[in-house]
């Protein structure tokens, strides 16, 4: 039961790796990627639609995303979306097609990605403190039950722990490389 417990933890602590790592690609570096634009939402006929399902989006170069929007009545919807998202993008319109340049980092934008980058971490951290918080709470019960033992209640509570220490050093070596990789460009 307790190795049950432990492999569920292990589970959740990574899919909460893996939901951090998402957030941390879609940090800009300066570098025109397609998935920076995954997170915007187009009004398109009245309902907001992930701008992968009204547009196609590429990068031209290391500078610039394209974006070629399939329905060329929703260019100003998709230009207005991606204006007004909190990437700081400015798209200029070219027919149906949308070049977005990259503006170059700052020292002060690239300290203000660090911050959000180390609190994207911190919430990576708390999620996978969560989830050790439930293990421990289901091995208890197991205690109160009496299905388990105190002494296999403690070893599975220092095994779950071992796991979180584990997760939450994965989370500071991502942060670590993130963080680099900011100050480097």
């Amino acid at each position: 039961m307790i190795e049950e417990i432990k492999d569920d933890a292990r589970q959740r602590m990574e899919k909460s790796i893996s939901a951090l790592k998402g957030q941390l690609s879609k940090i800009r570096t300066g570098r025109a990627h397609p998935s920076l634009l995954d997170s915007i939402m187009v009004p398109y006929y009245g309902t907001p639609t992930p701008l992968r399902q009204v547009a196609n989006v590429v990068a031209e170069d290391s500078r610039t995303l394209a974006v070629t929007v399939f329905d060329k009545s929703a260019t100003q919807a998709v230009e207005k979306a991606i204006m007004q998202s909190d990437l700081g993008l400015n798209p200029s319109s070219a027919g149906a097609t949308l070049r977005i340049p990259m503006p170059a980092l700052t020292e002060e934008r690239r300290k203000d990605l660090i911050k959000v980058v180390r609190a994207e971490a911190e919430q990576g951290r708390v999620g996978i403190r969560s989830v050790r918080r439930d293990a421990n709470a289901d091995i208890k019960e197991l205690l109160k039950e009496k299905e388990i033992g105190e002494d296999d209640s403690r070893k599975g509570e220092d095994d779950i722990q071992k796991i979180t220490n584990e997760f939450v050093k994965v989370v500071d070596d991502l942060l670590a490389a993130k963080e680099k990789e900011l100050m480097e460009i």
